[in-house]
């Protein structure tokens, strides 16, 4: 899996993979539009395509990359305990903070929990599926430090108060998919707290 390059220079193939296919991905989201739903087109980018390279470049299976059901008892009630614990956090948070009300505020839309799922299915899958398992093969419990990192740099733009607590919220999340490994119980939490989010900033405006 290593190759060697000019200068004395070693790189893993599968690291040098997933570091630059993910980071173009993520750079190939911002700057262009591939359907007329940009929350397909993330599951294109970070779903479809990790997929692909997993099965067809790797040649692995892609439940070495959390593409599975895993400890389903640890993801229930670590799912379950979250969606409790952080339900009034959120709406708190949402209720004295101007900032998000107005970045999340939007027409309430029936399309919303869909939108939603097909924003984030491939988002936590190419965070905590193909990076954290792929780094993890290579870099061991680093491997949820790293993929926190460009997790939290991807939120740049939204507002500070939810940037800010990303590069420890990716870890994290990180943390409970290598403990189900799975990236479902992540997916799952993160699909609750975006959802929230937006339901909770639509409400305050009729409050």
């Amino acid at each position: 899996m290593t190759k060697r390059f000019p200068l004395d220079l070693h790189f893993n193939n599968r690291i040098l993979v997933l570091t630059v296919l993910s980071t173009t991905l993520l750079m190939v989201d911002h700057y262009f539009t591939l359907t007329p739903i940009k929350e397909l087109d993330r599951v294109i980018l970070y779903l479809l395509i990790p997929l692909g390279v997993i099965l067809l470049g790797f040649r692995q299976s892609p439940r070495d990359y959390g593409f599975q059901v895993g400890d389903w008892r640890a993801g229930l009630l670590i799912t379950l305990a979250s969606l409790i614990t952080l339900t009034p956090i959120l709406w708190l948070v949402v209720k004295y903070s101007p900032q998000m009300q107005s970045y999340y505020q939007t027409t309430l839309d029936f399309r919303l929990p869909l939108l939603t799922f097909l924003d984030l299915i491939g988002w936590e899958f190419i965070f905590r599926g193909f990076l954290l398992f792929g780094y993890y093969q290579a870099f061991g419990d680093d491997a949820l430090w790293l993929q926190a990192v460009p997790f939290a740099l991807a939120h740049l733009g939204k507002p500070s108060l939810e940037t800010f607590t990303t590069l420890f919220g990716g870890f994290l999340f990180g943390l409970i998919a290598k403990r189900t490994k799975s990236f479902f119980y992540p997916f799952i939490i993160h699909f609750f707290i975006a959802f929230l989010v937006s339901l909770f900033s639509i409400l305050q405006a009729f409050m």
